[in-house]
């Protein structure tokens, strides 16, 4: 007879919240942690997206409708998490946004819009959940390959995925000896809908996928699924002497 375990997902039985779940990224490792064996809530800003995305995902995926930004928005999450799961096994603070300008057209309502959802929304989701957790536990922050870099008319994205990979090293030491890691998982250039919700122009983003083939060592860009196995490999047993790193997945953009 088949040992049954050998059949066990690297997920099995987990519970997983995955801010941003309803598109890219996010989804795919959604897709990937359910396919895994775990339970998994996502979080998207409309609720037309949430069931798109639910629909899809099938058994073992619940959605809410909660804007990162907001930090009652994440108690919310936090809430629902704690009715449905009790606990929460992994956290993958994913969502995010790219606002695009010179630092002389920079004013404090596109600042804000940067910095409220790619660095207190990460905070502060953070924050809501880690009461939910326990030994064990693996939370995700999604920084970026370009946290550091720099580059014209980059500044403010740039700066607040230095801040996420900041937040993980100082979380990693704070939740170290409740048995719970932290980890930034640094995507390089991967086509989603983080482009169609940037503010930057469409050739902004073709420069980029062409900077990706000249500068990468395996000359193309990257995707989503291949983004969501790295998150999988965090989330996982298998990276459970993980933390305070940064996993960059860029096909090599960085470093050559």
């Amino acid at each position: 007879m088949e040992d049954k375990a050998t059949h066990a997902g690297r997920l099995s039985g987990k519970k997983a919240v995955i801010t941003g779940g309803t598109t890219g990224i996010g989804f795919a490792t959604a897709k990937s942690f359910v396919a895994e064996g775990a339970e998994v809530i996502i979080t998207g800003r409309k609720q037309e997206g949430v069931d798109r995305a639910l629909s899809e995902l099938g058994a073992g995926a619940f959605g809410v409708v909660a804007d990162s930004s907001i930090p009652g928005d994440l108690q919310k999450l936090a809430d629902a998490a704690q009715t449905r799961f009790g606990q929460v096994d992994v956290v993958f603070a994913n969502a995010g946004n790219g606002m695009f300008a010179p630092v002389s057209d920079v004013d404090e309502t596109l600042y804000a819009r940067q910095f409220d959802l790619n660095v207190k929304g990460v905070f502060f989701t953070v924050q809501a959940m880690v009461p939910l957790m326990g030994k064990g536990g693996s939370i995700i922050l999604t920084a970026s390959a370009v946290h550091e870099k720099g580059a014209p008319g980059g500044s403010l994205y740039f700066a607040s995925k230095a801040a996420v990979r900041s937040f993980a090293r100082s979380m990693a030491a704070e939740f170290g000896p409740q048995g719970i890691r932290v980890n930034t998982l640094s995507p390089g250039i991967v086509p989603t809908q983080f482009f169609e919700n940037s503010n930057a122009p469409a050739e902004l983003f073709h420069d980029f996928d062409a900077l990706a083939g000249q500068g990468s060592p395996l000359g193309r860009a990257g995707t989503p699924d291949e983004q969501a196995a790295a998150a999988l490999f965090l989330a996982s047993d298998e990276s459970r002497f993980m933390t305070a790193a940064d996993l960059v997945n860029d096909g090599g953009w960085m470093n050559v």
